[in-house]
């Protein structure tokens, strides 16, 4: 396997299109950030995951396949993959998955801060790259995520990230995800239209 590069769509830009999504997804195969499956195979494990997980939820479903795409966007940015994907699907996929995605490593810290036996089930790339993270929380950042709206949702999306990561893992194919991911975008396309007069 090979690094990420950037594919699909510029770094730091939004992606605004569907199409743009999946070709940047899809540009994932075989990429990876030092763990055993390429990017494209960890988000398919993940939104996988979650589909069980969460089968009422496609907003987090869907979180759940794009939440590195930072990875894939700007590599080599551990601290701020989160934030970079968050801000390229925000206005295509909406605030909540944006939310989420953007929350999915503070979750990290929140588990490894509060959770005595989490950080020893973490992959090695996933305890380096805490540190870049910003490590555990703090006892004042515990209190701020606990008191987020998404706080226990994040947890879930952290835990199917976490368990992602299996070689040969049988998982719903990419296309699988279009019809999700495009309710989704029309959904964020309506909610930013003007009212009617």
């Amino acid at each position: 396997m090979s690094k990420p590069s950037t594919v699909g769509a510029s770094t730091g830009a939004p992606i605004t299109d569907v199409d743009t999504l999946f070709a940047t997804l899809a540009g994932a195969a075989g990429l990876d950030d030092d763990e055993d499956v390429d990017l494209l195979a960890h988000a398919l494990q993940c939104a996988t995951l979650l589909a069980i997980d969460a089968p009422d939820d496609p907003e987090l479903q869907v979180a759940g396949l794009v939440h590195d795409l930072g990875t894939v966007l700007d590599p080599g940015r551990p601290a701020t993959h989160a934030a970079t994907g968050a801000a390229a699907v925000a206005r295509l996929l909406g605030p909540r998955v944006a939310t989420l995605v953007r929350g999915h490593d503070t979750a990290k810290r929140y588990l490894v801060a509060t959770d005595a036996g989490y950080g020893d089930r973490l992959s090695e790339v996933s305890i380096t790259t805490l540190a870049a993270q910003g490590g555990p929380l703090s006892r004042s950042e515990i209190e701020t995520f606990e008191r987020n709206a998404e706080a226990a949702t994040l947890l879930v999306l952290r835990r199917a990230d976490d368990a992602a990561k299996v070689p040969g893992a049988s998982t719903r194919p990419l296309l699988d995800w279009r019809p999700a991911v495009e309710a989704l975008a029309s959904a964020a396309t309506a909610r930013g239209r003007p009212a009617a007069p």
